[in-house]
């Protein structure tokens, strides 16, 4: 079985696709799929997260790029700074993982999630699209042994 070992930072050279959704992209450990149809294990550094455009090596040298898989979000909107730094910091405060964008935050699909952003004067759409939120704002620091 193919086995990627090694992550790699984005770039242009793969010869595959791997689409994964945000809880597998923390992964360290996993089976999976390519879009080939290929099967493969992945085996990283404990704590390796994978963002979009991230390339993962596999033993043999084969590179595959991650893709950020389309899943159910919820999109909300506002056109004040206030309300909308508001809804991030209650979001943040329940150490929910959050995309921001111009005037939009988004998070994974929860009900409970919406009735409390609703609440806050934001606009919901729900979605299926890539989800890939902050990082933090500390660095990592790997170590490879």
């Amino acid at each position: 079985m193919l086995t990627f070992i090694e992550r790699l930072p984005p770039g242009e050279q793969s010869e595959d696709v791997l689409p994964l959704p945000y809880d597998l992209r923390q992964r360290s450990r996993q089976r999976v799929c390519l879009t080939s149809g290929r099967e493969a294990a992945v085996l990283l550094a404990h704590g390796t997260v994978l963002r979009d455009g991230d390339r993962l090596r596999s033993e043999d040298g084969l590179i595959v790029r991650i893709r950020a898989a389309a899943e159910p979000v919820s999109t909300a909107h506002c056109g004040d700074a206030l309300q909308l730094a508001r809804a991030c910091y209650h979001l943040g405060n329940r150490h929910v993982a959050l995309q921001i964008g111009d005037g939009w935050v988004r998070y994974l699909r929860d009900h409970v999630l919406d009735d409390m952003v609703r609440a806050l004067g934001l606009q919901i759409q729900a979605e299926e699209v890539p989800f890939e939120p902050e990082g933090g704002a500390y660095p990592v620091h790997r170590h490879e042994h």
